[in-house]
């Protein structure tokens, strides 16, 4: 399962996220990170799926 999270955490890196914790405070920060630069969004996202 955490394969799937993490090839759409590399395709959309908010959907990994929210795949894995829900709408918290992790899933609103991985989308000011995409929004800022595609790389951080995606480094937030597979480390939000492997700490979690």
């Amino acid at each position: 399962m955490d394969l799937i999270r993490i090839i759409f955490a590399i395709i959309l890196p908010p959907v990994g996220v929210f795949m894995q914790v829900g709408l918290g405070k992790q899933f609103w920060l991985n989308i000011l990170l995409t929004l800022l630069g595609y790389i951080p969004g995606i480094v937030h996202a597979v480390w939000v799926i492997a700490k979690y």
